[in-house]
């Protein structure tokens, strides 16, 4: 990247904390009359976009990030549909990059593609970015991903990803996936917590490391101006300890997708009065299942 290119000054302190009041596509009552885009798009700002999935392709309706750098834009998520007929995403990536570059022009733009775990519903897209040109998609799986950031060798490190003048924070936090991870922007102060974190249905695979993963967010977020905690779906209604039923695709009365810090809070609270029981724990925001509930 040359130095003649006009560098964008990312805020790394006191993160303005940015009202997200958004009608979130959320269904149809007939996929006939659905006539909501494959793939909604919401700037945060003019360097940070939140897409939410179409739920009439896929059910799960998953949220993904594409963050913006001096030198390269991060992708975080690729979504429950790998057809670039059904969701093309990679077409609405390349336009977001294309008219980001148009407003900052530079050479040798890149794009990395990393996961908040190696669910099926966040990686299925994966392969409509392996050919792209000056693009790295790092795996999900505990191999790969954790080799990337370094948590092989050491689970407990911040791992950072330079984006040029924007650096990402980066944490192994298993509980819900064994490779999952969170991610930290102190330019927004979004906590993208994936599918550990959300206000829907906390699946946890293994009790103990989900509550070492949640006591490291509550002691990370104590250090950090936390804006925003962003998971990757919405399953609840907006009634109290009431979610919608598994492949629902019509949610007309969701609650906002952003959570906070003291809900990571009451998560910790609930899983001490769960005690690791097994089955599922109805509380107001959320819902714990843990192993086979």
């Amino acid at each position: 990247m040359g130095g003649s290119e006009a560098q964008v000054e990312f805020v790394s302190e006191a993160p303005e904390p940015r009202l997200l009041a958004v009608d979130w596509i959320h269904g149809s009552p007939s996929a006939k009359h659905n006539t909501d885009p494959d793939i909604q798009v919401h700037a945060y700002d003019e360097h940070t976009f939140i897409l939410r999935q179409n739920m009439a392709v896929n059910y799960e309706a998953p949220f993904l990030f594409l963050i913006f750098g001096n030198s390269r834009a991060v992708l975080i998520d690729t979504g429950a549909t790998g057809s670039a007929q059904f969701l093309p995403l990679r077409q609405v990536v390349d336009d977001l990059v294309g008219r980001w570059l148009a407003q900052h022009p530079r050479d040798d733009y890149a794009l990395l593609v990393l996961h908040t775990h190696g669910h099926g519903d966040h990686i299925a897209a994966d392969a409509q970015f392996t050919d792209r040109p000056r693009t790295t998609v790092v795996r999900a799986d505990r191999n790969g991903a954790w080799g990337y950031f370094g948590f092989a060798d050491d689970p407990d490190r911040v791992a950072r990803v330079d984006l040029g003048g924007r650096e990402l924070e980066c944490l192994a936090t298993p509980g819900h996936h064994e490779a999952a991870i969170t991610y930290y922007d102190p330019h927004t102060g979004f906590l993208l917590t994936g599918d550990t974190v959300y206000p829907g249905r906390l699946y946890v695979e293994d009790w103990h490391a989900f509550g070492r993963t949640v006591d490291r967010l509550i002691a990370f977020t104590d250090t950090r101006p936390v804006t925003h905690v962003l998971g990757c779906h919405i399953e609840m209604t907006n009634e109290p300890g009431v979610d919608y039923p598994v492949r629902t695709t019509y949610q007309p009365d969701e609650p906002p997708l952003q959570m906070t810090v003291s809900q990571l809070r009451s998560i910790r609270e609930a899983m001490d009065e769960i005690g690791g029981r097994p089955g599922r724990h109805v509380f107001p925001g959320f819902i714990i299942c843990n192993g086979d509930g």
